[in-house]
């Protein structure tokens, strides 16, 4: 299968981008799935109860072992919780365990030092049951565990001196269906290999044992090896490819909704050139999102007009009023904010995106009069990179794939406060408002209370706009002549279990 490379070594709780999530799909195995109406369902969980939303019971089944035969216990859950949580690891999924109680005690914030270790809301009650205890009601709790930051570490995974072994970030121990069968050298190797577990408790594919992920840096390449057979899956093929991929897969190319968002990125805390808001405005209306949608993507994207994707609950038709494509406006608005004659706008030359970031270049400069130049980088994790460091003072390409079936998973990790300094919040975008109203939601005992608040925190980004969305996806993927029933999940990950050969 097709990949591009992952931005970090093969740890589950630095990883929060999709490449390297999707490797780590298939050796672990997350606590729960999402079944086709996207709610919860156990997986590697026997149980997940709780009667006040606040303190949750999690019994494990005991069937799962680790790849080296020992049994999984609850203690793996809470020591990788506990890594990931402590602010002097530097984790970057860090904030999804903000929730839990004790979580400011091991991650205090910049600047500051945590008074704890682990986190006094997790417990082990016997090998086979944890109590995880929040710091305010959240209903949606469940529905988050089947991320991968929430998958176990084995106690192997954490040296003598406290850190992350290498040897475990290059051949990852989990407990899911492949187990990886040679370390993989990241920036050198070409191809991670895997392949089934046999003490794996869930369903195994049949008829094939050896799956192998070939690490690509251009999507196109890939492409061209699936026509040739020498690639069996490409779950995201490019913009050039689309229009003919149905005329040369046939019933091996399918266009499926997708609950992902693509954006215009906006380096707000760290480039004052993008600080008023109407400079945002402007170039958001700027940017004639049907056109690219229609033409780049043949069709296979519709245009963004909320934060919220409309395969989740919440999404509201046309609540981004600045969506609206209004060149002349955008102008207007553009020149008396004194935007910038000049901008750079960034993205990965490895995941298609060349063709839709020059429309959107076009677009600015005719309708701005600016000077507007692309920057590729070779790699996803190359311009993550440049991000995580804070350095990158252009706009920029990004996405945004569901963590979990949940409004809200739109709102806190990319613009919350709190994942600033490890999360996924590149543009350091932070407003006390959206936050605290997140935070009301978040505690809220009904789903539809809960939903209010989220779209009156939806409402301060379409207000302030600290991202530009531009359109929502639908996944375009395609698999050669040797395999069959390829399919994607919600997290947009293969359901290997299900893959025979053709």
């Amino acid at each position: 299968m097709e990949v591009g490379e992952p931005q970090k070594m093969l740890y589950p709780q630095d990883t929060t981008e999709t490449e390297g999530a999707e490797v780590l799909a298939a050796v672990f195995s997350p606590l729960v799935r999402y079944d086709e109406n996207k709610q919860p369902v156990e997986e590697a969980a026997e149980s997940i109860t709780t009667t006040d939303s606040k303190v949750w019971t999690i019994k494990l089944k005991s069937s799962y072992t680790w790849h080296d035969g020992t049994p999984v216990k609850a203690e793996d859950y809470v020591r990788a919780w506990n890594f990931a949580a402590l602010q002097d690891n530097a984790m970057s999924s860090s904030y999804f365990f903000g929730r839990v109680d004790g979580y400011n005690d091991v991650h205090p914030g910049e600047g500051k030092t945590p008074t704890a270790k682990e986190m006094k809301g997790l417990k082990v009650v016997d090998d086979t049951t944890l109590e995880v205890t929040l710091t305010a009601p959240f209903s949606q709790f469940k529905t988050m565990l089947g991320y991968t930051a929430f998958y176990p570490l084995p106690a192997s995974a954490i040296g003598s001196d406290g850190k992350l072994s290498p040897t475990f970030g290059e051949k990852p121990i989990g407990q899911g269906l492949f187990k990886v069968d040679k370390p993989y050298k990241k920036g050198t190797d070409q191809t991670i290999e895997m392949s089934v577990y046999d003490k794996f408790p869930g369903k195994k594919p049949t008829g094939w044992t050896k799956l192998q992920f070939k690490v690509y840096t251009s999507s196109e390449t890939a492409w061209n090896d699936l026509q040739a057979e020498n690639l069996d899956i490409h779950d995201s093929l490019p913009a050039t490819a689309i229009s003919t991929a149905k005329q040369v897969l046939g019933d091996r190319y399918f266009d499926e909704p997708d609950a992902s968002i693509g954006y215009i990125g906006v380096p707000l805390k760290y480039n004052k050139e993008f600080e008023n808001v109407d400079v945002r405005k402007a170039i958001s209306m700027a940017i004639d999102r049907k056109t690219i949608s229609d033409t780049v993507f043949s069709g296979t994207r519709s245009p963004a007009d909320d934060f919220i994707n409309p395969a989740i609950p919440g999404y509201r038709q046309g609540a981004c009023t600045a969506c609206t494509y209004n060149p002349a406006e955008a102008k207007k608005l553009y020149e008396s904010a004194g935007g910038p004659k000049t901008i750079e706008l960034g993205y990965n030359a490895d995941g298609g995106h060349k063709e839709w970031i020059e429309a959107v270049a076009n677009n600015l400069r005719a309708n701005l009069g600016i000077e507007v130049t692309p920057k590729p980088f070779e790699k996803f994790q190359g311009i993550l990179d440049a991000l995580d460091a804070k350095e990158y003072k252009g706009l920029f390409r990004m996405g945004w794939s569901i963590d979990y079936p949940a409004a809200e998973n739109y709102l806190t990790p990319i613009f919350g406060t709190g994942a600033i300094g490890t999360g996924s919040n590149y543009g350091g975008y932070s407003n006390k408002e959206f936050d605290d109203l997140v935070a009301k939601g978040d505690q809220a005992t009904d789903a539809a209370e809960g939903l209010k608040f989220y779209q009156q925190a939806d409402d301060i980004l379409l207000k302030e706009l600290p991202y530009i969305p531009v359109y929502f996806y639908r996944s375009n993927f395609g698999h050669s002549t040797k395999v069959k029933n390829v399919k994607l999940n919600l997290l947009n990950q293969i359901n290997w279990a299900d893959v025979e050969k053709g």
